[in-house]
């Protein structure tokens, strides 16, 4: 096909019966691929292709309204299949094998891949960040400096407003890098440190980072980059349905994570397994939280029949750290007792509880590097939420309170 039969972005706009801003989203997304134009100014469209994008479209619009409270949302990103899952149709475990966490992040926004692409934190946002971090009471944790971190890279951002899609992707690129940077240091810096994950690490360890131990750090930010409408990532789609700017779109999914069923589930594996160590019995362990009532963390998960393919991967690269071994068959022999009764396999936080306690970590810090790592697949969720109509998000409450009329109190 020659340069000139193709489209231009407002021809393709115009066939898809959108503005042009969103074309845009729809290359973020995958739905689309575009081309430089002569010169570099603008891009072209294959028309098949935005032909066939109009006609999906149509479609959908055509389909019968679903009920607000079971309704599926469309979306590009994730595909969990047969206990295996994708990004953009693409193994999450063949990409956190090749790619590191910066390069499949700029990926799955762009469908570019950009060989060792680093995101920089805005001087101006990192300052008020660190500002924001200082202040908090001693107590505080490292999810709160995160939230704050949020709010205050938020204030600093004037142009934060400006939903654009090259706007959401240039904020994004400087608040990942932001949250990680107003964490205080827990050691010192590696002087390689201009990959996330190496700073990432200096904010969670005392210790040393070698090779293998960046090699599963990195590898966990990018298997935890998305996982389809988990909780947070549902709350990310309503704050972007009601046009809310990245920032707070990112704190809607950091406050859904503030509860032990969701992104904290790798700090009650880690004590679990700090307890088994400590102890020196699987068993004893085990047995307290049966007693207890409770399910033993970090096993199972209601998306996998089988294993988790990101524990899989986790386990096996930690396999190469050597002081890893004792947490490592630590987890092991937790999930081999628990099986004697009820078959579950560990999932990705039993294996973020083995990198944390072997390292010297705080608890939270699986789910410190959890946040970071999936405020890249909220962003992506965002993107595709921009594109849609917005405030359709907007289920009917079911009342089953009093029926009117009632006094007055």
């Amino acid at each position: 096909m020659t340069t000139e039969e193709r489209l231009s972005t407002r021809a393709a706009a115009e066939r898809l019966g959108v503005k042009p801003e969103t074309v845009y989203a729809y290359v973020s997304r995958g739905l689309l691929s575009s081309r430089r134009a002569p010169g570099g100014r603008g891009s072209t469209f294959d028309p098949g292709e935005v032909d066939a994008l109009a006609r999906r479209n149509r479609r959908a619009a055509q389909q019968p309204a679903e009920d607000a409270g079971t309704a599926a949302v469309r979306t590009a990103i994730t595909l969990i299949e047969a206990d295996r899952y994708y990004f953009r149709g693409v193994d999450a475990t063949a990409l956190a094998g090749r790619y590191g966490y910066e390069e499949v992040t700029e990926w799955l926004w762009t469908g570019v891949l950009r060989h060792g692409v680093r995101f920089t934190a805005p001087p101006e946002a990192l300052k008020a960040a660190r500002r924001a971090v200082a202040a908090l009471p001693a107590h505080s944790g490292p999810m709160d400096r995160l939230r704050a971190t949020a709010v205050a890279a938020a204030v600093a951002d004037p142009l934060r407003f400006d939903l654009s899609p090259g706007a959401v992707l240039g904020a994004a690129r400087g608040l990942i890098p932001t949250l990680v940077r107003a964490l205080p240091a827990a050691g010192i810096p590696h002087p390689g440190e201009g990959r996330l994950a190496w700073r990432l690490w200096s904010r969670l360890s005392g210790r040393p980072c070698d090779e293998a131990s960046l090699r599963v750090l990195d590898a966990a930010l990018v298997l935890l980059i998305d996982h389809d409408l988990a909780a947070s990532t549902l709350a990310v789609r309503i704050a972007a349905s009601a046009r809310a700017h990245p920032y707070a779109v990112v704190s809607a999914g950091l406050g859904a994570l503030d509860g032990p069923l969701h992104g904290a589930a790798s700090g009650l594996a880690h004590r679990m397994l700090a307890e088994v160590l400590d102890r020196g019995s699987a068993a004893a362990v085990v047995a307290d939280h049966l007693r207890a009532g409770r399910g033993v963390p970090g096993l199972g998960h209601r998306l996998y029949r089988g294993e988790d393919p990101r524990a899989v991967m986790l386990f096996r690269l930690l396999e190469d750290v050597p002081y890893a071994e004792q947490a490592l068959a630590a987890a092991r022999e937790v999930a081999a007792t628990t099986a004697r009764h009820t078959p579950l396999h560990p999932n990705v936080d039993l294996a973020l509880a083995v990198l944390s306690v072997s390292a010297g970590m705080v608890p939270e810090a699986g789910e410190t590097v959890f946040s970071v790592a999936r405020t890249a697949g909220w962003i992506a969720h965002a993107l595709e939420e921009y594109g849609e109509p917005p405030l359709r998000m907007r289920p009917s409450g079911h009342y089953v309170g009093p029926r009117p009329p009632v006094p007055v109190p």
